[in-house]
């Protein structure tokens, strides 16, 4: 039934001239979504709060309730037509009085993590594109018969909001950023082991991914208590994302995992100074997918020793000081990251093997990534001490990898496996650090069972390479300037 209604609200959503891409159709479900989600949250605390014989003060005032304006009930539970708005009423209402309302919570609320704020901040950041009062009437219908009330419901929503978000990177433009292959965050959360307790943190999260898939696996630890449960939903899963669409994405997916009140915050991590990170702050496990490519201000790069124009390189900064001493974490970069031979390259391998235990490269094969002409490298390691020993694995899934032949779990288990003891096959080798040049601090994936690994970049790669480095020497040109 689930499943069903899903494909009758996108066929609704082709339907409207306000919504032209995945992007909004999954925008325009989400902010439904999670009207509906509130409801029925907000239905169950004063259940309870009633058998508790105490009284539970609503979040939202009546008006504007999902079960008030989106879908009010007769007395036999059916939708009651005579106060159903619709049509032209229905969109001037969402438009003028719901949303104007729901912005305004930012304001009211106590804190960034709390409930209300998120309400402020979603409905601040997107607006209703569904034009017509009675499409939007047949897509509320249809979101009506979805129900997050148990596990299992819950479950099988969760798994078709995610087929939406795949749906969403598959089509291309800025919704790959949004998407990294769940079967390859499986793996990095296996080789990371994240327990119950420990802060888990992704600071460019997108649709939240990597946290949700984290939730998944410490839930699935037998032997949890109650207190393990209540610690998971609100002292466990942290994350920052600067994109709205992302941000309200991250916000559902993380519900219909089953996280009542995600600690995301929608910021932008890089405009953070790292001089202003605090013990209090850093994190037990770091996960993360950041973007790569230029596109942050020079005031936003003085935020960091090493200055870049690569975002992904100031990501991989941020992490490093946000990791805890003995902390863990797997991050996805391009695979260049550990040829590249210019000073921010070299200067940043430098302080990744100096103050982190580099442990594991795992190197991927291009079309891992859909949509992306990059190759990546995922970096595993611990900070506190320096790297003795790197270990390297060249996935191989003996297939080209696509849309229609995506990466699976399977395509990892040996990775994954053989990583517990970092053996030597065929795909997997090993490098001392003290034979690694301290001038270069060269990486290169070079595979000496299958000789050096040809690395054919693509054209966009090279021209984003030849303007960063454009864009540098400018910068070289105009300090010269300044000081004659």
């Amino acid at each position: 039934m689930f499943e069903q209604a899903f494909k009758n609200i996108d066929a609704d959503l082709r339907n409207e001239a306000g919504c032209t891409t995945e992007l909004d159709y999954t925008e325009q479900t989400s902010w439904l979504l999670f009207l509906k989600y509130l409801d029925g949250l907000e239905q169950d605390k004063a259940m309870e709060a009633e058998l508790e014989g105490k009284q539970y003060t609503f979040i939202l005032d009546a008006p504007y309730r999902w079960s008030s304006w989106a879908a009010p009930k007769d007395k036999d539970g059916r939708l009651d037509h005579n106060k159903a708005q619709t049509g032209d009423d229905l969109r001037e209402f969402v438009d003028r009085k719901l949303f104007p309302y729901l912005q305004g919570f930012k304001l009211k609320a106590t804190g960034p993590n709390t409930i209300e704020y998120k309400i402020g901040e979603i409905f601040g950041e997107i607006k209703n594109k569904i034009q017509s009062g009675y499409t939007l009437r047949e897509i509320i219908d249809h979101i009506d018969e979805l129900r997050f009330r148990s596990q299992a419901e819950k479950h099988e929503l969760s798994h078709l909001y995610e087929a939406k978000i795949k749906n969403m990177g598959n089509a291309g433009r800025n919704g790959g950023e949004y998407y990294t292959p769940r079967p390859l965050i499986r793996a990095m959360v296996q080789v990371v082991q994240p327990k119950v307790g420990e802060r888990i943190y992704d600071g460019a999260c997108g649709s939240a991914g990597f946290l949700c898939e984290s939730f998944d696996y410490l839930r699935g630890q037998a032997g949890l208590t109650a207190g393990n449960l209540k610690t998971l939903q609100e002292r466990t899963f942290y994350g920052k994302e600067k994109k709205p669409l992302a941000y309200v994405i991250a916000i559902m997916n993380m519900i219909l995992h089953g996280i009542e009140a995600p600690n995301i915050i929608h910021t932008n991590t890089l405009t953070e100074s790292l001089a202003d990170i605090q013990d209090k702050d850093r994190m037990d496990v770091i996960l993360a997918n950041p973007p790569f490519g230029g596109g942050e201000r020079k005031e936003v790069q003085q935020n960091f020793p090493i200055r870049t124009g690569e975002t992904a390189f100031l990501f991989l900064q941020h992490f490093i000081k946000m990791l805890k001493a003995g902390g863990r974490a797997s991050v996805v970069i391009k695979n260049t990251f550990l040829s590249n031979t210019d000073n921010a390259s070299v200067s940043l391998r430098k302080l990744l093997l100096e103050s982190c235990n580099l442990h594991t490269v795992l190197d991927c094969p291009g079309g891992t990534f859909q949509g992306a002409g990059v190759k990546t490298v995922v970096l595993f390691f611990e900070k506190g001490t320096p790297t003795r020993k790197v270990w390297f694995y060249q996935l191989d899934p003996g297939r080209n990898l696509g849309k229609t032949n995506p990466l699976n779990d399977a395509d990892l288990a040996e990775f994954v496996e053989l990583q517990k003891t970092q053996a030597d096959t065929e795909k997997s080798w090993s490098v001392d650090a003290a034979t690694i040049a301290t001038v270069t601090y060269d990486l290169s994936v070079k595979n000496p069972n299958g000789g050096e690994e040809v690395i054919h970049r693509s054209p966009q790669a090279i021209m984003d390479e030849i303007a960063a480095l454009d864009a540098e020497s400018a910068d070289v040109l105009a300090n010269i300037r300044a000081l004659l």
